[in-house]
């Protein structure tokens, strides 16, 4: 018998367990160990949800070697996309409040605002975040009298949409003690009402902090994102406490879909998870490494420069330790068998960090893959620092699409040889691994896909790729997006590929990506997304949920 794949999921919930199925009839397409493009026609999945075999389109399988066929209908599978590189609960709680990604102007924020407030009396505070004011045609940002303006009876704060700025009203910083007095800590600024980098904590710590319940509902909300987006796996970075309880609620009440592979929030997790956890709830959840900073973002001037801003030549950035501090920290979580990931965005911030892990991996050796995170602005002598010192360059590409414009306004043209570098990383066989940030991107991977084989945006600027020398081949950026990312988070020998004794985590998608110029690519459509050999998502149950989402 076979059955339509869009027909299987009911077919699964009625039927008894099978021995194992197969799905016939795909286009399955990943990438190898060899990093070469893998075409095969049928994968049969055993009733343990991991991969039994992957046959080629030249191959018949056993007769009565399954329970069950599917007939996939010519559709294209890959392997579930993994995420390198995400804020997992951020995700969840920024579709939860205020969205100000995409504003057009200061007014546009401040009018969503007050529609918000308006929309939302009961809520006390208002939180917020995805504003950026290089999308705005006067490029300054936003102040406390401007969301005073706008929302002046009740605290107010806006997220910049990389995370490494907030902008408060006056109520706000009154509920956290803020003054004119207040002195900003070492490595962050305060301007008007702004907060950079780590003087966002002054005034964020006086939001009341979520309950438990919020934290479960952002946590679904952050899962179901993800699995339309055909995202299986995921660095869930800069996991705090409550993030923590929430996914190991979930995971003991069979609600974990996505697998999580955690790291801590600086040295905070560590008096409850002292070390590392093996595999919990079915290969779902794991405590893997502790996360640093090492500087802010480029967007608000917080990166570390070796070199100060060409548009802003007072400052290079913020350092957010010294060689010695940061050195301390990282050997802390190392000693307690942690892997250790810093996220490091200015050439200075990256020589530092590339530092750091050279004394590491003298100490451990050169295989516990510390990693940097973003790895946006280097110095193209410290590039080949990384393999020597077996750092994993944790990358995401629509950094770059999105950036391009303000780094070269903070840069200049003349220092951008190694930025968002990812071919020259690539040809060093420096271990690569991509993700998106989101919620600062959306967690979508097609639109990183296409930017990484084209430097191009999602409507094909700049004409020809901008530092198109950097661009990447499809399998390289694929398998970046697979088993890049799975061997970045020590997970390489449960995902990141459809290989037999593999989680049969996979994705139908809409069209063939290998045969798409890259704006096609970039707009690739999920269908289903299957995790454990179960169909957990469908865009045609989905829309039949909500009909918005199919417009």
């Amino acid at each position: 018998m076979k059955t339509p794949l869009l027909a299987l999921a009911a077919a699964l919930l009625t039927s008894p367990a099978w021995s194992s199925t197969l799905i016939e009839n795909i286009n399955g397409i990943q990438v190898g160990p060899d990093g070469k493009l893998q075409h095969f026609c049928s994968l049969m999945i055993g009733n343990d949800g991991k991969v039994a075999d992957v046959i080629g389109c030249n191959v018949l399988a056993q007769a009565g070697g399954f329970d069950q066929a599917i007939d996939g209908g010519g559709k294209t599978l890959l392997p579930g996309f993994i995420d390198a590189h995400g804020h997992v609960l951020g995700l969840g709680f920024s579709a939860l409040q205020l969205d100000l990604v995409g504003t057009t102007s200061l007014e546009d924020l401040q009018h969503r605002l007050k529609d918000y407030a308006a929309a939302h009396p009961d809520k006390g505070w208002i939180v917020g975040r995805g504003w950026n004011q290089e999308l705005w045609p006067v490029k300054r940002f936003p102040t406390a009298a401007d969301l005073d303006a706008a929302v002046p009876d009740r605290p107010v704060i806006l997220e910049r949409v990389d995370g490494h700025a907030v902008v408060a009203n006056s109520a706000a910083m009154k509920a956290a003690g803020v003054t004119g007095s207040t002195k900003a800590p070492a490595g962050g600024r305060i301007e008007n009402g702004l907060f950079v980098d780590n003087a966002i904590e002054l005034v964020t710590r006086a939001i009341p902090s979520p309950t438990p319940a919020e934290f479960d509902q952002a946590l679904a909300k952050a899962q179901e994102i993800l699995l339309a987006y055909g995202v299986t796996g995921v660095g869930s970075m800069s996991t705090g406490l409550g993030d923590w309880h929430a996914m190991k609620r979930a995971g003991e009440a069979g609600r974990l879909q996505v697998r999580f592979m955690v790291y801590a929030d600086e040295l905070k997790l560590l008096p409850e998870v002292p070390h590392p956890t093996g595999w919990l709830y079915g290969d779902k959840l794991r405590m893997v490494g502790i996360k640093y900073y090492a500087d802010g973002a480029l967007g608000s001037r917080g990166a570390w420069l070796k070199k100060p801003y060409a548009d802003k030549p007072d400052t290079s950035g913020l350092q957010f330790h010294s060689d010695a501090e940061m050195l301390k920290l990282a050997d802390a979580a190392a000693a307690a068998g942690f892997q250790v990931a810093t996220h490091a965005i200015g050439d200075a911030a990256n020589a530092q960090v590339i530092s750091v892990y050279e004394q590491l991996s003298k100490k451990y050796g050169a295989d516990r893959r510390w990693r940097i995170e973003h790895f946006q602005i280097a110095d193209p002598a410290d590039i080949p620092r990384l393999k020597p010192a077996g750092i994993v360059a944790s990358m995401q590409p629509t950094h770059q699409t999105s950036d391009r414009l303000m780094a070269v306004a903070r840069l200049g043209p003349d220092r951008l040889a190694g930025a968002y570098a990812w071919q020259s990383v690539e040809k060093l066989g420096i271990p690569l691994a991509f993700g998106t940030d989101f919620p600062v991107e959306s967690a979508n991977p097609f639109p990183g896909l296409s930017a990484a084989v084209s430097r191009q945006d999602i409507n094909g600027q700049p004409p020809g790729g901008w530092l198109p020398a950097e661009r990447l081949t499809f399998e390289q950026a694929l398998g970046a997006y697979t088993r890049g990312a799975a061997y970045a988070g020590f997970a390489e020998d449960r995902i990141g590929a459809l290989e037999k004794g593999k989680w049969a985590d996979f994705v139908i998608v809409d069209r063939d990506p290998t045969k798409v110029d890259p704006q096609s690519l970039a707009r690739t459509q999920v269908l289903e997304t299957w995790v454990a050999g179960k169909k957990a998502w469908s865009a045609s149950a989905a829309a039949t949920a909500s009909p918005e989402r199919g417009k």
